[in-house]
């Protein structure tokens, strides 16, 4: 009782939904893709929808959690969020994240039961890695100069878990993606933060976002399907370079906003060196709905 009393009096779905920064979701869908695909994996219709689940339940739990951490400075720089506004409580969010990251381990453990290869009880053990990776970047991002790092592992386990519930053991395929959605976090998290782009010395995270479009170069040489989505990546991220650059008022949320949005772009290379172009589209088409949802619902 004392759980669903917390959660009484609960807010409009649009601040609900403003909490969980619902409008990058598509984003989470396209590494959903991206991970079955690497690791040659086959599912469902039913299962895969079931995994959408999951992960968007991670995705959204992480979110509340991140506000509900970061209450009392939120009060003090985003007095707007939900939480210090008023509109829901701090207990009721910290409520709503924990019970979202375990339906999310649940929703990993009855995917791998529909799944052809019998994955036993790795995606329990790789959703409660995941979601420990989640509570650790929320505790202790303000505070954590390796926070891109952390932030970005969350992404690689995205991966882990999709692919442990679908295939056994993980083939070595699959960790391209994580190592480069890796390196795609980091630097975006990190050219947002440096104060000054046009310095030298400030440019490293730069590289970072380089290094998917160096492998997309040298994959596109025995997959050439790659090449119109690696074009489309490198024109985005110049746009997105272009405002980190520049700096003028609300240039960088935009720009991390963009960038969140790239993630599907990159999603669409690595499905495209599978040799997919319709699920490599469909990624594209999951770059355009965040651009799109992100104009209703902020997604920094």
């Amino acid at each position: 009782m004392p759980f669903f009393a917390t959660l009484s009096g609960l807010p409009p779905v649009g601040a609900l939904l403003k909490l969980g920064r619902v409008s990058n979701l598509p984003t989470i869908w396209t590494n959903t893709l991206a991970a079955i695909l690497l690791a040659g994996g086959h599912l469902t219709t039913l299962a895969l929808a079931m995994l959408f689940a999951a992960m968007s339940l991670f995705y959204v739990g992480g979110m509340y959690l991140n506000d509900a951490f970061d209450a009392e400075i939120d009060a003090i720089e985003r007095p707007e969020r939900p939480i210090p506004s008023g509109v829901i409580s701090r207990a009721a969010v910290f409520a709503l994240g924990f019970a979202m990251l375990g339906l999310g381990i649940l929703g990993l453990a009855a995917t791998s039961g529909l799944a052809a290869a019998d994955t036993g009880y790795t995606p329990i053990f790789a959703g409660i890695a995941l979601a420990a990776v989640i509570v650790f970047y929320n505790c202790y991002h303000k505070s954590n100069p390796l926070s891109p790092v952390v932030m970005g592992l969350c992404r690689v386990f995205v991966f882990i878990a999709v692919a442990s519930a679908v295939v056994t053991p993980i083939p070595g395929p699959l960790w391209v993606g994580p190592a480069l959605i890796l390196c795609y976090i980091i630097g975006l998290t990190y050219a947002a933060k440096q104060e000054n782009l046009n310095q030298i010395n400030a440019l490293w995270p730069l590289g970072f976002l380089g290094l998917p479009v160096i492998w997309a170069l040298y994959t596109s040489m025995a997959e050439p399907l790659i090449l119109p989505f690696l074009i489309a990546f490198c024109a985005w991220i110049t746009v997105a370079v272009q405002k980190l650059l520049r700096r003028a008022a609300g240039d960088i949320p935009r720009a991390v906003a963009g960038l969140i949005a790239g993630i599907s772009l990159l999603d669409a290379m690595l499905i495209a060196s599978t040799g997919s172009l319709l699920l490599a589209m469909m990624a594209v088409a999951g770059f355009s709905v965040t651009l799109l949802l992100q104009r209703v619902i902020p997604g920094t």
